[in-house]
């Protein structure tokens, strides 16, 4: 598993009842991943239980360790309830998860549809594994790639994003198409 270049988390859900998180928390550098199924109970709250032997969690903490501390990780998560809107400013659909304590997390919205997730099965079967299903070909999937640092990766895995980034305008060809204009008006002006 290797760090992302972006902090914060995400939740992915299927129509079926499959999900998948990634939690990073800052000040110790904690990273973690796990996925596995979800349901929604009668009081309107919303259970994800993971595969167990197919959580990760990566710990950076460099005042610690010299490199990153890599550990199987396996947490059932419960929020109190949660609401799908659409987003009043630009209508994108957003999600609002309330913690097991009813306290709101910070709002997602959505990026892929359908989303974009590993297998929805065990990818590590073991002899313990409660789901006792196989893995697919495609478990071998990875989020990060090494050696990437032009970002030819991520702009392909970004192409069928709903929410696209904004790329803002230089201000030096701002200031310079001003200049023209101005000059171009100028002389107009005084040949017309």
């Amino acid at each position: 598993m290797f760090e992302p270049a972006l902090t914060g988390f995400s939740y992915s859900f299927t129509d079926d009842g499959f999900y998948e998180t990634t939690t990073p928390d800052c000040p110790t550098g904690i990273i973690q991943w796990q996925h596995g199924k979800y349901y929604k109970a009668s009081n309107g709250s919303l259970i994800l239980n993971p595969f167990a032997v197919d959580g990760r969690q990566l710990m950076s903490d460099r005042c610690t360790y010299e490199n990153a501390v890599y550990t199987r990780y396996h947490q059932q998560e419960i929020f109190k309830h949660y609401e799908v809107l659409s987003n009043p400013y630009d209508k994108a659909q957003r999600l609002n998860l309330y913690g097991w304590d009813g306290a709101p997390m910070n709002p997602m919205y959505l990026a892929y549809k359908p989303p974009q997730m590993l297998p929805t099965q065990t990818l590590n079967p073991t002899s313990a594994a409660a789901t006792g299903t196989q893995p697919s070909g495609t478990s071998q999937s990875k989020r990060d790639l090494p050696g990437d640092e032009d970002g030819l990766v991520q702009e392909a895995l970004n192409r069928k994003a709903l929410l696209k980034q904004r790329h803002s305008t230089n201000a030096d060809r701002l200031w310079w198409l001003g200049v023209s204009m101005t000059a171009l008006g100028g002389v107009g002006y005084f040949c017309f």
